[in-house]
């Protein structure tokens, strides 16, 4: 009797037209049965972000029509489509979700601002395991062929081997070709900023207007952080738990007199 295929929810950040995703259902059409519910336009930065005070759209569409998985195009973020996907589409949990593959990096303190990220995140909260998948490259002409035999590992290990309840994996690949790819490295999230400033301009209707720009400043010195990975041209692949309790620090804080 042949092995049921697991199910696999596709979704992004970059939309559902965006080459990143469109490269991430091929490799997934290899492993499982995909189901595709993406944004409808771009929604990077949108961090976890959820539709409460509007109408939300998604419908069926056809990007391709030698395509025979389902696709949905939604109005909302990156977690409303996980959260749509879920509840009123697919007719069971899906046994993958996969997020990507987002057009520029979600390491280090990005992640917090990653609506890639932030899918995965929604997926793990509702029960299945989830993967974002970043490429460092920010053009929509970035070659993904690279990253295609790293996705496929990572995806079939975490299928076999399942991830910790909370937990879900934040992968990003370097903008390099195949061959200099030197491998795969779990790592942890490196302890980095973005020094930020505003561009202030006035419009011709002389309104203040601002551009938000900034530096990214890495100050960690670790050699197991994704940031390091990344420079030395490996994939990093960081374990992120959505309890954000520093735990470390509730003894000291039971502590405090509160009651002064």
């Amino acid at each position: 009797m042949n092995k049921k295929k697991p199910l696999i929810l596709v979704t992004n950040d970059d939309g559902i037209t965006a080459p990143g995703i469109r490269t991430l259902i091929e490799v997934m059409k290899e492993i499982g049965d995909v189901v595709v519910v993406a944004p409808d336009s771009p929604q990077s930065g949108m961090g976890h972000a959820i539709t409460i005070s509007d109408t939300l759209f998604c419908e069926q569409v056809t990007i391709k029509e030698s395509y025979k998985h389902k696709e949905y195009s939604c109005s909302g973020t990156p977690a409303d489509c996980v959260k749509i996907a879920t509840q009123e589409i697919l007719d069971r949990k899906p046994d993958l979700c996969v997020s990507g593959i987002n057009h520029g990096s979600n390491s280090s303190i990005n992640v917090i601002y990653s609506g890639t990220m932030s899918a995965a995140v929604e997926a793990g909260i509702e029960g299945i395991p989830a993967i974002g998948f970043s490429l460092l490259d920010y053009s929509l002409n970035a070659d993904f062929e690279p990253a295609r035999k790293y996705v496929k590992a990572i995806v079939r290990n975490t299928l076999k081997n399942g991830l910790p309840e909370g937990v879900v994996l934040n992968v990003n690949i370097p903008k390099l070709d195949a061959g200099d790819i030197k491998g795969l490295k779990v790592c942890r999230q490196a302890n980095a900023h973005w020094e930020e400033e505003f561009d202030k301009r006035r419009s011709p209707q002389g309104r203040d207007y601002y551009w938000l720009t900034g530096t990214f400043v890495n100050k960690d010195v670790g050699k197991d952080t994704d940031e390091q990975a990344l420079a030395d041209g490996y994939v990093s692949i960081v374990p992120v738990q959505f309890d954000l309790t520093a735990h470390h620090f509730l003894k000291e804080l039971n502590n405090w007199e509160f009651n002064d």
